[in-house]
Parts: structure tokens; C-alpha cells; sequence
């Protein structure tokens, strides 16, 4: 099984940018499948982000498309998520999850999917 670690969360206003990171150690760390998820105050865990295993195909949710961007380093067995145009209702706790996969080119966006998760990271973004 692989650990994550989120990185890069914090406090922003509304309109600026963030870049989280999702740093995967343990083994075999490019064989995921890997998504960015958030969770607000009351309100139930949500798909943000995902990319596949190869980072040939990224897919967003509808409330980031056009402002989040992710991607992967293989190589250093990163994550990021670089979000611009934030907007006070992106305020949640941000996790990072992976899916071991066989599959180069499946996009997986569901919660059950995802079998490792990051401890999470607190994104605010102030009015």
C-alpha cells in the first residue's frame, strides 16, 4: 500500500492561487491511479480532481473545471494540484487518494474506488 502526504494548503483570499502536492512513498508509487477529494464543514466528502496512472487523462469536477489543474511526476512520485481563482466556497479539507491499478488509462472519481488516503490538508480562502 502507498502513504500520501498532503502539502501547500493554507489561508488565501478569494481570487488567488494555491498549489497543493500529494508526495506517494511505499511501493510501486506509479502504478495509481491518483485523485484530489475535499471535504467542507457539514457537508459530505466530494470528487475534485483525478488522473490516470499515466497521466495521459485528467477529469474535474464541475465547480473547478477551468480553475484546478492536476497533474503528476512520475518521477518524483508527486501530485500537485494547482488551483487558481479560488473562490470562498473551495474552503475545505483537501485529501489526496490512490487506486492500484493495472489500467494506464481508466480516470476513477468515485469515493469507494480509492483505497489509500492522505491525513488531509485545510485550503480557506477569505472573502
Amino acid at each position: 500500500q502507498v502513504q500520501l502526504v498532503e502539502s501547500g494548503g493554507g489561508l488565501v483570499q478569494a481570487g488567488g492561487s494555491l498549489r497543493l502536492s500529494c508526495a506517494a512513498s511505499g511501493r510501486g508509487g506509479s502504478a495509481y491511479a491518483m485523485g484530489w477529494f475535499r471535504q467542507a464543514p457539514g457537508k459530505e466528502r466530494e470528487f475534485v480532481a483525478a488522473i490516470t496512472r499515466s497521466g495521459g487523462s485528467t477529469r474535474y469536477a464541475d465547480s473547478v473545471k477551468g480553475r484546478f489543474t492536476i497533474s503528476r511526476d512520475n518521477a518524483k512520485n508527486t501530485v500537485p494540484l494547482q488551483m487558481n481563482s479560488l473562490k470562498p466556497e473551495d474552503t475545505a479539507v483537501y485529501y489526496c487518494a490512490a487506486k492500484y491499478t493495472a489500467s494506464s488509462s481508466t480516470i476513477y472519481t468515485s469515493i469507494e474506488a480509492y483505497e489509500s488516503w492522505g491525513q488531509g490538508i485545510q485550503v480557506t480562502v477569505s472573502s
